[in-house]
């Protein structure tokens, strides 16, 4: 199974663990991933908030390169980059004189047979739960996960076509596969406000305190994710929100992919570990 890659601005930087924990996951469950050479930001969210052009002029030049490169998938594990690169797709799909100029702008044309995936769609459905499941070395027996989905990892539902919109579970399966237990609780898919991080700081704080007692109000012993800003939002804000609220809640948030990765054998290190905030070996200490 070989797909292009592109691993977007955060992975390179602030979300670096999440490169690091999909490159070893892949590497353990047989996925080929080949990187886009000399990719460029998809313009999230900067580009769409400025021109329409460029916004879909960024991201096209992903999928071109994935053309050149001879492969007609390519994954983009960061939402917001996964979002950009689908809309592009559509869009020029459903506007031929969009798609025309958008050529112009790459100096390049643009077949449009490349599909844009999203990372836990892969393991789910082209790596399976069965194989997933042997892949297992240390199974997370006894650490209680609440998957965290955010508000667009299946939204807008006609862009995203991932998943229930409003209870998907796409994650939970994977977690519970690498033997981990999931929780049943009812922020999975709510805003955890990172958007307004620097406008309204206080409204943010106030979103990420209400997942983040959710999440400890279901008993988990940590929070999964599948997206670079709500990770760093639920893991960075914790002390702000303790000094607002007097809520220390102490739980680490990791990336689906560290989870997967330690269960398939991977070393912390391998999976960025020490790169979280808030520390996550109290919660690992049971496995």
């Amino acid at each position: 199974m070989k797909y292009a890659y592109y691993p977007g601005c955060s992975l390179e930087s602030s979300a670096k663990e999440y490169d690091l924990s999909i490159r070893a996951c892949c590497g353990l469950a047989g996925v080929d991933l080949v990187e886009i050479p000399d990719w460029v930001c998809c313009g999230a969210s900067s580009a769409h908030a400025t021109s329409h052009l460029l916004s879909i002029a960024l991201p096209a030049k992903a999928l071109v390169q994935t053309e050149a490169m001879g492969l007609h998938q390519v994954i983009a594990p960061c939402v917001a980059c996964l979002t950009r690169l689908k809309v592009a797709s559509m869009e020029m799909d459903e506007d031929e004189k969009l798609k025309s100029n958008v050529e112009k702008v790459l100096e390049t044309p643009y077949q449009g047979n490349v599909k844009v995936r999203n990372i836990l769609d892969v393991f789910l459905n082209d790596v399976g739960l069965d194989r997933v499941k042997m892949a297992v070395e240390k199974p997370l027996k006894g650490l209680k996960v609440a998957c965290y989905y955010g508000c667009l990892l299946t939204r807008p539902p006609h862009i995203a076509q991932f998943d229930d919109v409003e209870n998907p579970h796409s994650m939970d399966d994977l977690m519970r596969a690498v033997g981990a237990e999931t929780v049943d609780w009812s922020f999975k898919t709510d805003c955890c406000g990172v958007s307004m991080s620097l406008a309204e700081t206080d409204v943010a704080l106030d979103l990420t305190n209400k997942v983040l007692e959710g999440a400890k109000d279901a008993g988990a012993d940590c929070v999964a994710v599948a997206c670079p800003l709500c990770q760093s939002n639920l893991d960075l804000r914790q002390k702000d929100i303790g000094n607002k609220f007097g809520a220390f809640y102490d739980l680490p948030v990791l990336y689906f992919s560290q989870l997967m990765g330690l269960a398939f054998g991977a070393t912390t290190r391998d999976v960025g570990l020490e790169k979280v905030i808030v520390n996550p070996f109290p919660a690992l200490g049971a496995i």
